[in-house]
């Protein structure tokens, strides 16, 4: 394969590699038109489906709302088995490379050196990995799942009706605490960074060291070999397209759905959808601003200034809340996660449908239907990384700081519930779950508005890292395309998302992410085998 001649800014492997040997040139298949270099027909099908979706949507917004809920519900409840079983898969193959001698390669060619120094890369990873939804659910959640296991089983005609995790447990404080923990957990830890490193590696490996380009189809040459630069290839990368816009575009409606209760809360904005769309309008219009300033002048700094609020509220929460019941927390959780990792793993003979159906079958959904966006902009900021570091620091390290999170949110709001008998967070809407645990703490009024602040910025490197990934795939794997297809693409994720907040609000956000991590999920299982032959071929450290 040779390089583009008009700049393509991917760079040759350094040192021994497995270089695949092809005639296909990254952006043969581009026309140039406009001054825009657009694939053909990634682009233009990808680019006309989401107008369609767009248009139809305002247009029968009083009607969608219900089909949304149905394509939801008909995914979760007859494919929940799958999802759940594709995440185990995820997980192992990770493992298995960390011990295997296949984790000396290094991305890059065995001579790359990293591009990024410890921190900056680890706060991008964080940034676009899933910090509008830690802050969406930090605390709903871990209060939400301790309220129906305390609650225990409940039956209706002899089918379980609670959303108890597993067997739940009635009446016992202690226990509904761990294990409500241990299921927060188990949505936020190894499971949703394995789908993200298998991603991340599988692009980055095929990019940096085999010389293809750095879009979804490359994943796939052993096994579609030169077909993938044609229709095989083309309904890849289409799909990819697809699951990372309407991933993106759930993100991107709870985090205006936060901003909106906060503000609310503060400055006594009204909360409504016509509040969520012009919060989504002015912060699409920040994440433009990004996208012009480049990826080491936007996303970059706002995802190191993101990581340092984010610290900032962590460390705050844990002097002015129950500091040592925190700390004695962070240890129960750790086990009480390991205890309940195999059963909450296991993808059949549940009783507890609601659970695994509801919240795991739809969160593995939504990491899917993330992970192309995720996994590339992990695979642009990862050269010179060997296997064994990048899976280690993808997979192990945001893991330990999800359970960190989520115990000291949730375990605060916890200790308000259980101990001091303040139920605000319990009964208040997801959206505001938040804000009324923080009114429990000193300088509420400050917490408050940094939380407002981190939602908004999480809100712009999102966007913005998820245009950048869109336009490298519908630019044919170029990553130096012009900007305004950047532009083009950050602009129609404000639009998707604020079609399906007026087409069904949440619930129509979540179908969406579910119906299009559900074919992505298949693809992403043929990629792990694709990843082991093509690490197999690579010299080692």
């Amino acid at each position: 394969m040779t390089e583009s001649t008009d700049g393509e800014a991917i760079r040759a492997p350094e040192g021994p590699s497995d270089i695949i040997d092809t005639d296909f040139e990254i952006g043969q298949n581009n026309v140039q038109l406009f001054g825009l270099d657009i694939h053909n027909p990634v682009f233009a099908i990808s680019g006309l489906s989401v107008v369609a979706f767009v248009i139809v949507t305002m247009a029968f917004q009083n009607t969608i709302g219900p089909v949304f809920t149905g394509l939801r519900d008909f995914l979760t409840s007859n494919f929940d088995w799958f999802f759940l079983l594709a995440g185990n898969v995820f997980v192992l193959v990770c493992l298995g490379l960390i011990i295997s001698p296949l984790g000396r390669v290094r991305i890059g060619g065995r001579d790359a050196t990293p591009d990024y120094g410890y921190a900056g890369w680890f706060s991008m990873l964080f940034a676009a990995g899933m910090g509008i939804g830690l802050m969406f659910y930090g605390v709903s959640e871990p209060i939400t799942h301790y309220s129906t296991s305390f609650g225990g089983v409940t039956l209706e005609n002899g089918m379980r009706t609670d959303w108890a995790p597993l067997g739940g447990a009635e009446g016992d404080a202690a226990a509904a605490q761990a294990l409500g923990m241990a299921a927060t957990i188990f949505h936020w830890g190894l499971h949703p960074w394995a789908i993200y490193a298998i991603v991340g590696l599988s692009l980055a490996l095929f990019a940096y060291n085999k010389g293809l380009p750095l879009t979804v189809r490359s994943m796939f040459y052993p096994i579609f070999g030169e077909r993938i630069w044609g229709w095989p290839g083309h309904v890849i990368d289409i799909l990819a397209v697809f699951a990372t816009l309407f991933g993106l575009a759930t993100s991107l409606g709870i985090g205006a759905q936060q901003a909106n209760a906060g503000l609310n809360y503060l400055f006594g904005i009204e909360i409504g959808v016509t509040a969520q769309i012009i919060l989504i309008a002015l912060i699409t219009g920040a994440a433009l601003i990004s996208v012009l300033r480049g990826l080491d002048g936007g996303v970059k700094i706002l995802s190191e200034i993101n990581l340092g609020l984010a610290a900032l509220l962590v460390l705050f929460i844990i002097i002015a809340g129950p500091t040592t019941t925190l700390f004695a927390d962070l240890f129960h959780n750790v086990s009480a996660y390991a205890t309940e990792l195999i059963p909450l793993s296991n993808p059949f003979g549940r009783e507890d449908a609601n659970f695994s159906q509801g919240w795991t079958a739809f969160y593995w959904a939504w990491w899917i239907s993330w992970s192309p966006f995720v996994g590339m902009f992990i695979a642009r900021v990862s050269r010179g990384r060997t296997v064994r570091e990048f899976i280690t620091c993808v997979l192990l390290i945001p893991t330990a700081v999800s359970i960190l999170w989520m115990t000291i949110l949730g375990g605060t709001a916890l200790d308000q519930l259980v101990v001091n008998g303040f139920t605000g967070a319990q009964d208040a809407s997801l959206e505001l779950k938040l804000f009324e645990m923080l009114t429990q703490l000193p300088f509420t009024w400050i917490a408050s508005l940094l939380s407002i602040i981190l939602v908004i910025v999480f809100f712009v490197t999102s966007s913005d890292s998820g245009s950048l990934v869109i336009d490298t795939i519908t630019a044919g794997g170029k990553v130096d395309a012009p900007v305004a297809q950047r532009v083009f693409w950050a602009s129609f994720e404000g639009l998707v998302a604020i079609a399906l907040l007026i087409g069904g609000g949440l619930g129509a956000l979540q179908a969406m992410a579910v119906s299009t991590g559900f074919p992505f999920a298949i693809v992403l299982l043929l990629a792990c085998y694709a990843l082991v032959r093509g690490l197999m071929d690579e010299p080692r450290d």
